[in-house]
């Protein structure tokens, strides 16, 4: 008798994915990957030079990708983004909530209104307000798919990131709540739940020897990822392979949260 087989293939042929914080990192990655898979790819960020760089290497390799300057954190500009893409594309049918930002380094107490102010704009209401705007046409194509990047600051508090910690823990549940509230409309909503990744957002924990010698000390796969590594992940959350799955929390972090480092045996 052989052994049957379960092939997974992400075809994202005839899907339309926004993307926010698409101009690098994590983002442009997962955008890549989706334009890769046949999607056409509406992608947001606050800066337009480096979010129209991501828009022609996809054009260049054959994809499509529309650009759009965007500042999550306020509502129309929210609402303005998805009407265009609407209008260009046709509708949404996965929304990719990645866009954040970390003003504030240091002890949680020091951290001044302005900084909780701007990073609950960002990391939260954004991702809020995105869904939001997407819902309406989800539901309009018989479905769709959200998927929140979180982090592993959201479970385990980081060293001078306290503000940071406190919106990612926000992230988890406002991917709980919508999971909820959007499964009858066939909307599954899940997070990506990255550890130390080595991108422009992370380049001071990477680039200064003392604080990367101390981190990968407690991750069992001793290294941080490069963005490319979350898109597997990424395209299975996108894919019809994920039907059955919402509300999850999907760690991928090296091994940092179970907390078991690699041990030499005598």
């Amino acid at each position: 008798m052989s052994t049957p087989t379960y092939p997974f293939t992400a075809d994202l042929r005839g899907k339309v994915a926004l993307i926010t914080g698409a101009s690098r990192g994590i983002g442009r990655a997962i955008a890549e990957a989706y334009a890769s898979a046949g999607a056409r790819v509406v992608l947001a960020a606050r800066k337009p030079d480096g979010l129209e760089a991501t828009a022609e290497a996809i054009r260049t390799q054959g994809g499509e990708a529309m650009a759009v300057p965007t500042h999550v954190g306020h509502p129309d500009e929210v609402e303005a983004l998805v009407a265009r893409a609407v209008e260009v594309f046709g509708g949404i049918d996965i929304l990719v909530n990645n866009a954040a930002t970390n003003p504030h380094f240091g002890p949680i107490l020091s951290a001044e209104p302005s900084h909780w102010d701007k990073t609950f704009e960002v990391n939260v209401k954004g991702y809020f307000y995105t869904a939001r705007a997407c819902y309406p046409h989800m539901k309009q194509r018989g479905g769709g798919k959200i998927i929140n990047i979180a982090s592993i600051a959201g479970k385990r508090p980081q060293p001078g990131m306290g503000v940071y910690c406190v919106t990612k823990a926000a992230v988890l549940m406002l991917t709980e709540v919508l999971a909820a509230e959007l499964a009858p409309d066939n909307i599954q909503v899940n997070a990506i739940v990255p550890g130390f990744i080595r991108t422009r957002f992370s380049r001071v924990l990477w680039e200064t020897p003392a604080l990367h010698d101390a981190i990968v000390q407690q991750i069992p796969q001793r290294r941080m990822a490069e963005p490319e590594e979350l898109v597997g992940l990424a395209l299975f959350l996108a894919s019809s392979a994920s039907d059955y799955m919402t509300g999850a929390a999907l760690p991928i972090d090296g091994g940092l949260l179970i907390g078991y480092p690699p041990m030499t045996m005598p």
